[in-house]
């Protein structure tokens, strides 16, 4: 497949239909969330080999706390066998790897395994995994804004000196850029809560294709729409 001559430098996955896949094939939820991590490893390469710099994918988001005890234990320890057996392959390949999201909801030792993660890959120069886990746009928003309230109140900011450019300062994505791509699976067509002030002007995507069953082929494929369409920011592009 012909791609466009100059890949989306960050693209933005909602890995979506892990339990669908599963349950179609009569199997555990939990087997779903495994083909799901063989998915992300297979992302991870093709966009490596595609020259995308920047990969951000919705890992699990702050409402998914409400699912049910037993289904949030396995993925809090499928979490932890990636952290403990991918992290290695991560930095041997240059991959520097950040997480995003609400951190007092994770066990202690989650919280330590992700703060080694990143500190061990801190100044790799290849792909720039971001992963959301607990993670709500809303929540990030309101976040920004105490922070920003908090710096103002204490006379340390003045109050015209606020513009979108400091907002996004105070954001978990401030040294990254917006997403130029946002790709869902499963056929679900919303944003869920996922990076709402990034995403003003990203492209959307949405395939039908499981998580799961997600791969280099599912990715060139977005890509290709992508680089199709005429990104003006709401202005007019000039007939002339």
């Amino acid at each position: 497949m012909k791609l466009p001559v100059a890949p989306p430098r960050h693209v933005a996955i909602i890995m979506d239909g892990n339990g669908r896949w599963a349950k179609a094939r009569g199997l555990p939820r939990i087997a779903g969330h495994q083909r799901g991590a063989e998915a992300v490893r297979r992302t991870l390469v093709a966009a490596a080999e595609l020259g995308i710099p920047y990969l951000t994918l919705f890992g699990f988001s702050s409402e998914n706390w409400r699912r049910p005890a037993d289904e949030i234990d396995d993925l809090m320890g499928l979490l932890r066998l990636y952290l403990r057996g991918e992290i290695a392959e991560l930095h041997k390949n240059g991959v520097r790897l950040r997480v995003i999201g609400d951190r007092s909801r994770l066990s202690a030792d989650i919280v330590r395994m992700i703060a080694d993660a990143e500190a061990l890959t801190r100044d790799n120069l290849g792909v720039n995994l971001t992963v959301a886990l607990s993670y709500g746009g809303r929540a990030e928003i309101v976040a920004a804004v105490r922070a920003i309230a908090a710096e103002a109140a204490a006379g340390r900011l003045a109050v015209a000196a606020i513009d979108e450019a400091l907002f996004a300062r105070h954001l978990f994505t401030a040294d990254l850029p917006d997403p130029d791509l946002l790709i869902r699976t499963s056929g679900e067509q919303r944003i869920s809560n996922f990076l709402l002030w990034q995403c003003a002007y990203v492209e959307l995507v949405f395939t039908k294709t499981m998580w799961p069953d997600f791969g280099r082929a599912d990715l060139e494929q977005a890509i290709a729409e992508y680089g199709s369409r005429e990104r003006r920011y709401g202005a007019t592009v000039s007939t002339l």
